[in-house]
């Protein structure tokens, strides 16, 4: 039996983490493209906020990616993946999808023709929604697992680096050039993406060992077996988990996409919202995702769950009393910390949750069918929460987003409960 190795310095210098900052980055550009940037280009356009609203559903594909992400194990692309593989073939198919849509949201222009930036920015959710899960496969492929927190820590480093570009990037150049400009610069980022893809090793089925494509689609291998592994495990708790996971980042998606709207309504610059929300905010997201991680460590799933729900609720709070204080640059400082340092305890919260109820043999399937899951309810409710600040306004609309959080501490009481419900860990 081959001792296990103690990670040092050295493995810092593995190509294989350098390709997972740039692939990161590359995952990480187009997700504020579709949603938190682009609201702000809506409603400077002058798109109501129920429009805005709906405008989310478009990001429906990150969380229905799991019913076509089998596909995308069974399938090469014609052509392309006899000269890169079938992971790097498809990673840059989805690249080139991606920066086709952002360059086609460039040339449309939202207050004549809605209709073709709703399309365009359709291609690119899509595009990056397909791209998570081909990333993710080659991620758990291409190293082993005692690699894998360095290759995870990779990823997110060039994928908030990547929300820096398309937040804070994007509406620099919006405020002193255009919009046009704003997006084909994005598009022409995602160059970084194709050359990682190019450089990557080619490891489509086992780890350093190119293998030959599975003759085709088997359904039970691709879709209920890790479904059926998932209940073995977790038995009747299953449906509380899932219910769990579907509704913790609820409050954060629902409110996220009124957020932006927020600010331009009460008086904000593009200048100031990339200042606060895009640069120092991001910053504060980093810090709240190194406390949670430290938190699941020390006190576990349990208490950092039960942590990060409550913090969530509290930041939203924060948010109804931003918005009886005007363009206060001050009041934004102290809305965002708390908002970005709650959501990224949560989320890290939710990953760190997520990854433990996979199992062996099915940890992309099963992640994949998770991380679907967690966002398909906000992005769902999302959808109408133009028309809830149409009638309650934005103080009370966010005072509801907070008291989601009830019910969520519910949940995660019972299923901490549960002996199956891998909350006490």
């Amino acid at each position: 039996m081959t001792q296990e190795r103690k990670l040092g310095w050295r493995d810092l210098g593995d190509s294989r983490i350098a390709l997972m900052l740039a692939l990161g980055f590359s995952a990480g550009l187009p997700l504020l493209l579709v949603f938190s940037t682009a609201s702000v280009r809506l409603r400077e356009a002058g798109v109501p906020v129920t429009t805005i609203g709906l405008f989310s559903w478009l990001g429906l594909a990150y969380s229905l990616k799991f019913l076509w992400s089998p596909l995308v194990d069974a399938f090469d692309v014609p052509l392309l993946a006899r000269l890169l593989g079938r992971r790097r073939a498809w990673m840059v198919v989805c690249q080139l999808v991606i920066a086709a849509g952002l360059a086609g949201v460039a040339v449309s222009d939202p207050a004549t023709n809605l209709a073709a930036t709703a399309a365009f920015t359709f291609v690119v959710a899509f595009g990056s929604a397909t791209q998570d899960v081909v990333v993710d496969a080659w991620r758990i492929d291409a190293a082993p697992l005692e690699k894998q927190g360095l290759m995870a820590a990779a990823y997110q480093l060039g994928y908030r680096i990547a929300m820096l570009c398309a937040g804070a990037g994007a509406l620099y150049i919006a405020e002193f050039l255009d919009w046009r400009s704003a997006y084909l610069a994005m598009a022409a980022l995602m160059g970084m993406g194709l050359v990682a893809s190019a450089l990557s090793p080619i490891l489509d089925r086992a780890l350093g060992v190119a293998a030959p494509p599975r003759p085709g689609f088997d359904f039970n291998r691709a879709v209920k077996a890790p479904i059926a592994d998932l209940y073995v495990r977790t038995g009747k708790t299953l449906i509380p988990i899932l219910v769990l996971v579907a509704l913790y980042r609820l409050p954060d998606f629902v409110a996220g996409v009124m957020s932006n709207p927020l600010y331009v309504d009460l008086g904000f610059t593009k200048a100031q919202i990339a200042t606060v929300a895009k640069v120092y905010g991001v910053w504060i997201g980093i810090l709240g995702a190194f406390a949670a991680g430290f938190s699941v460590a020390k006190a576990g799933l349990y208490r950092t769950m039960l942590a990060g729900a409550m913090a969530s609720a509290f930041a939203h709070g924060i948010f109804a009393w931003l918005s009886t204080q005007g363009a206060s640059v001050e009041a934004l400082v102290v809305a965002i910390s708390f908002d970005n340092f709650a959501g990224s305890f949560a989320g890290t919260a939710l990953i760190a949750y997520m990854s433990g109820l996979t199992g062996t043999g099915f940890t992309a399937t099963q992640y994949a069918l998770l991380s679907s899951l967690y966002a398909l309810s906000g992005k769902l409710v999302g959808g109408v929460s133009g028309f809830m600040v149409t009638a309650w306004g934005y103080t009370a609309f966010f005072a509801v987003t907070a008291a989601i959080a009830l019910p969520v501490l519910v949940l995660i009481y019972h299923v901490g409960r549960a002996p199956t419900g891998g909350l006490r860990r």
